[in-house]
């Protein structure tokens, strides 16, 4: 078991891992190999102590290079849930189970909300996972909502085991082209069902029969992620301590709330580690 366990590859994560990784912690890191988007497709950062008009490339690659040094590495898998227990939480990443006595959420905040139903369904129809669920629906109906181009190989995965797939793409110039994929020209709006999903509802109210909805992007909302977390409109409930409501569980960085800076992400991250330092010598 690990002594945390940290979600999300941008700088509020690493600041908690550098300070984890200095008192001897044993952590897991789970984010992006490529370090934080969002820093890497910033322009110019003109208020970042020490870094004087850089480039978001420039600085990314600082952040890994210091991360490198110290030993720290990251698993490149997307945490899709993660079950709270008495003392310990559990996490899925690809079909593996990974185990820790504290959890650092350092999610991000995204301007996307979650379909209607979609969490009412997730496990009873919705996956976030292709590789985890993708044999379920051998044969079957599916729908796949797709954000970004990184994401084509698990369509291609789904597409190699489904019988038929609907595809919407947020993004244009597609490179799927495969004899059982229809793309859709609107996007989805609803999940609906019963006890299980049945179909999907487009925004121009035409609604398509399957047996399973995969959701290929790179959030999960963090509620929906961590259940019974407490939000605060669009971001995570946090005291000074990077508390969350969730005992052992921390968040942050962009997840808690503006301002969305690099230098309020990396300070977060270091009082949230200290305060799961404080923590876990209780």
């Amino acid at each position: 078991m690990y002594d945390t366990a940290i979600i999300g590859s941008g700088p509020a994560g690493l600041s908690a891992a550098i300070n984890l990784k200095i008192r001897n912690k044993e952590f897991i890191w789970f984010g992006s190999g490529n370090q934080s988007v969002k820093v890497e497709r910033s322009e110019k950062i003109m208020n970042y102590p020490g870094f004087p008009a850089v480039t978001g490339p420039e600085l990314n690659k600082a952040f890994k290079s210091h991360a490198e040094s110290m030993g720290i590495s990251m698993m490149d898998k997307m945490v899709t849930s993660v079950m709270p227990g008495k003392d310990n939480f559990m996490l899925m990443a690809e079909n593996e189970i990974y185990e820790a006595k504290t959890l650092l959420l350092c999610i991000g905040v995204s301007g996307k909300k979650a379909f209607t139903g979609e969490k009412e369904f997730l496990g009873r129809g919705v996956s976030y996972c292709a590789t985890c669920d993708g044999f379920l629906y051998k044969g079957k109906t599916i729908v796949i909502y797709c954000a970004e181009a990184e994401f084509e190989p698990e369509v291609k995965y789904l597409a190699d085991l489904a019988g038929k797939v609907y595809l919407y793409t947020a993004y244009k110039n597609c490179e799927i082209d495969l004899p059982n994929v229809e793309y859709l020209d609107k996007p989805v709006k609803e999940v609906k069902g019963t006890m299980k999903m049945n179909s999907v509802v487009l925004t121009d109210g035409r609604e398509i029969e399957a047996d399973g909805f995969f959701c290929m992007r790179s959030f999960v909302a963090a509620d929906t992620l961590v259940p019974g977390l407490e939000i605060d409109g669009a971001h995570i409930a946090v005291n000074r301590k990077m508390e969350t409501n969730l005992k052992g569980c921390f968040a942050a960085g962009d997840c808690t709330g503006r301002p969305y800076q690099i230098a309020k992400a990396m300070g977060e991250g270091n009082v949230a580690a200290h305060s799961i330092l404080e923590y876990l010598d209780i």
